[in-house]
C-alpha cells in the first residue's frame, strides 16, 4: 500500500477489531459494556480505493469508517491511515443467530479499504482526531478518536496476548455509530484529521 512520502508498505495480516465504540454497540444491539472482539480478513481483501465492484451475495452492504493501524518491526506503530470495513450486514446477522463465524459476512473481496498510510512521525496526537464518512457528499458518521473503548495501545496488548505481530500486519480499529447500506453507485469517502482521506465508487 501507498506511504505518504513516497514507498510501500508491503501487507502481511489484517486484524479487525469489532464493537469498539459504544454507541455503535447500542446501535447493533449489543449489551451495555460488551468488550470488543478480533476478527480478521484475508490481506487480498486490501483495497486502495477507486472503482470496486459491488460484492456477492448480498443485498445489504454496509460502511465502516475506520482508523487502521499499520505495524512496522517487532509489531511497534510504523503509521496511521483512514479505511473502511465493508460489511455484508444480513449474512453478519445470519451468523450471529446461528453462532457462525463472520467470515462470509467480514471476509469479502475488496472488504479492507484503506487509503494512503503516514508514518507515525508525521501524524502528530491523533487521540482527539475526528474521524467521518460521507455517502454521495451526505455525512453519515462523526465521531472522535477517544471514543473508542480499547485505544490503539491496549489493542495492541490484547492481540499480542494472542499473536505475535510483525510488520506487515494492520489493525482496523473499530466504527464509531452511523453505519449503514450502500448501494451500486454510491460514492464513499473516509477522512480522519491530519491523514489522507480515501475514497470509493461501488460499480
Amino acid at each position: 500500500m501507498p506511504v505518504t512520502g513516497g514507498g510501500l508498505f508491503p501487507v502481511r495480516r489484517i486484524f479487525c477489531v469489532g464493537k469498539n465504540y459504544a454507541d455503535h454497540q447500542a446501535e447493533m444491539g449489543d449489551a451495555k459494556g460488551t468488550p470488543p472482539v478480533f476478527f480478521t480478513k484475508p490481506a487480498d481483501a486490501v483495497c486502495s480505493g477507486g472503482d470496486i465492484p459491488f460484492p456477492l451475495a448480498t443485498q445489504d452492504l454496509h460502511y465502516e469508517a475506520e482508523l487502521v493501524v499499520a505495524l512496522g518491526q517487532g509489531g511497534a506503530v510504523y503509521g496511521y491511515a483512514a479505511g473502511c470495513d465493508l460489511t455484508r450486514r444480513d449474512l453478519q446477522a445470519a451468523a450471529k443467530k446461528t453462532g457462525a463465524p463472520w467470515d462470509t459476512a467480514k471476509a469479502l473481496d475488496n472488504g479492507a479499504v484503506i487509503g494512503p498510510i503516514t508514518p507515525l512521525e508525521a501524524c502528530g496526537d491523533l487521540r482527539e482526531a475526528a474521524i467521518r464518512l460521507s455517502v454521495n457528499g451526505e455525512r453519515r458518521q462523526d465521531g472522535r478518536l477517544s471514543q473508542m473503548i480499547w485505544p490503539v495501545t491496549e489493542i495492541i496488548d490484547n492481540l499480542s496476548a494472542y499473536f505475535e505481530l510483525q510488520a506487515g500486519d494492520l489493525i482496523y480499529t473499530g466504527t464509531p455509530s452511523g453505519v449503514g447500506a450502500i448501494a451500486r453507485g454510491d460514492r464513499v469517502t473516509v477522512s480522519i484529521d491530519v491523514l489522507e482521506p480515501v475514497s470509493f465508487t461501488l460499480v
